[in-house]
């Protein structure tokens, strides 16, 4: 019998409307700009982190769709917008149990559509007390929040920028029950979008040549209001921090949003954008726990999947000025990885592959530091296979998450012998496939130039093959844990009473 976690989601969204903290839902980030990437794509990663372990997601496609005046876009929670006039195709990594009453949304997390662009919701974040008060959050129903944000904007925006300024205008108009980092690309440029108060918000194009990471706090600082081109944000933002004293000093040219709406200098959160701008910058030396960091910098050496990988994976900060430094109070000290991860997602929009194929996303179901990295080229998904879109919170051997995510599980009953064999495992599979990516690029290209039909169907073949591969790969290495941690119970005999147990 199932035990549906829905009532929890919706005590823990009326706590986040009262200002409570949210590091309960904390994620990390990483954005990058094409010319900060090795293969020049538009990169975003996300960690998808929940309060607990067992929380299955399932991977979908929302077919497009076609509405006639007067439909709307309708999500539990009371939001209701109108509908565009053919909604996009799109994909999703959604809850378990998104789709029952009381959940507040589908709680999607990240998906590409049809057009190419790409959304990842949410990392959330902490109003300051004066931010809450001067605007504060929408707590009745109908207001912006994580569980519909990319089922409200991926059928509709067929740009980044379109949607950023369609997310924008909904905080504005319906207000936000929280405040989150959102993350908008597509081939040509991606946005960092963070929502400050029950109707401010703030949207940065992540510059080309740079990078930005973002934890639990919110980031955007030395933000010039002026230039539209790069800078988006709600109506009056300035004057409405100046009115309000949100800041010392309100400078339009240099606007702090993260000081102004938001609580800075969070050892929870600033440990782990120092960690990621010390590995992507090793050059670069900074002291620990600082107030802000820079919120965009340039990497020392472009940035490729596989780094980003490793970095999501760190799971403690030995060996850094960090290790051991136990952060304020009760606190406990925050990595990157944690146990309770249920997802993570590399995706990249590569303006060098055609239409329909340009969003290659590394997905793993489950913890990532143990996990698998996927590659999928969404665009091209009409459909997943059955069973990556089932499960729920108990254990489900026909599920493709309960099977990946088992496998932390076994490990954990022998750390020092299993999980080196699941993390080799891992990393051969992975290696394999990030060296086999360059010559399955070149094939669908190749297809695309004569049928852009029959590339997009290869595509599709080549995901989801590859996901039930790899199924059936973690599927035998359960089977060969589950077989030695059998063994391992055995009692010894002497030869003796072993004799005659043989012939009982």
């Amino acid at each position: 019998m199932t035990k549906p976690n829905f009532a929890l989601k919706t005590l823990a969204a009326a706590l986040l409307a009262g200002g409570f903290c949210q590091g309960a839902l904390a994620c990390t980030t990483i954005i990058a700009g094409r010319n900060a990437t090795a293969d020049g794509s538009v990169l975003v990663a996300r960690l998808e982190d929940y309060t607990y372990n067992n929380h299955a997601k399932r991977f979908v496609v929302v077919p497009p769709q076609t509405y006639k005046d007067g439909d709307k876009l309708s999500f539990d929670n009371g939001v209701s917008v109108p509908a565009p006039k053919a909604g996009l195709r799109y994909t999703a990594m959604r809850d378990w149990n998104g789709d029952q009453r009381g959940a507040l949304g589908p709680w999607s997390e990240f998906g590409a559509n049809e057009a190419g662009v790409i959304l990842s919701a949410t990392n959330s974040t902490e109003p300051n007390d004066k931010a809450a008060k001067a605007d504060p959050l929408v707590a009745d129903e109908g207001g912006v929040i994580e569980a519909i944000l990319p089922d409200l904007i991926l059928p509709q925006a067929k740009t980044a920028r379109e949607g950023v300024e369609l997310l924008g205008k909904y905080v504005e108009t319906l207000g936000a029950g929280e405040t989150n980092g959102i993350q908008i690309a597509d081939d040509k440029e991606a946005w960092l979008f963070e929502i400050g108060s029950g109707h401010h918000w703030i949207a940065v194009r992540v510059p080309d040549d740079g990078y930005v990471v973002m934890a639990n706090g919110m980031r955007v600082h030395d933000a010039d209001l002026n230039d539209k081109a790069n800078v988006l944000s709600s109506a009056g933002i300035a004057e409405f921090a100046e009115k309000h004293q949100l800041l010392d000093k309100v400078d339009p040219a240099k606007f702090n949003f993260a000081k102004a709406f938001g609580i800075v200098g969070d050892a929870y959160n600033v440990d782990r954008e120092w960690l990621v701008q010390s590995k992507l910058e090793p050059g670069r030396k900074q002291d620990i726990r600082q107030q802000q960091y820079p919120f965009y910098t340039k990497p020392e050496k472009p940035i490729s999947v596989e780094q980003v990988a490793a970095i999501l994976r760190i799971d403690n900060y030995a060996g850094t000025p960090l290790d051991g430094k136990k952060p304020a109070g009760d606190q406990k000290q925050r990595p990157i990885a944690m146990e309770r991860n249920v997802e993570a997602h590399i995706l990249q929009v590569r303006p060098q592959m055609p239409k329909g194929l340009q969003v290659l996303s590394w997905q793993s179901l489950g913890n990532v530091r143990d996990g698998l990295l996927l590659p999928y080229y969404l665009e091209s998904l009409r459909n997943t296979p059955r069973v990556f879109q089932q499960g729920s919170d108990d254990f489900d051997e026909h599920s493709a998450w309960w099977t990946f995510r088992s496998l932390t599980s076994l490990a954990h009953a022998n750390d020092k012998q299993y999980m080196p064999l699941l993390h080799g495992w891992r990393d051969r599979l992975e290696g394999s496939l990030r060296a086999a990516q360059p010559a399955q690029d070149d094939m669908l290209k190749t297809l695309a130039q004569k049928d852009g039909e029959v590339a997009r169907a290869a595509a599709e073949r080549f995901s989801n093959g590859t996901a039930l591969w790899a199924l059936d790969q973690a599927g035998v290495l359960r089977a060969n844990i589950l077989t030695d941690l059998t063994k391992s119970t055995e009692q010894n005999y002497s030869a003796e009473e072993l004799e005659k147990i043989k012939h009982l």
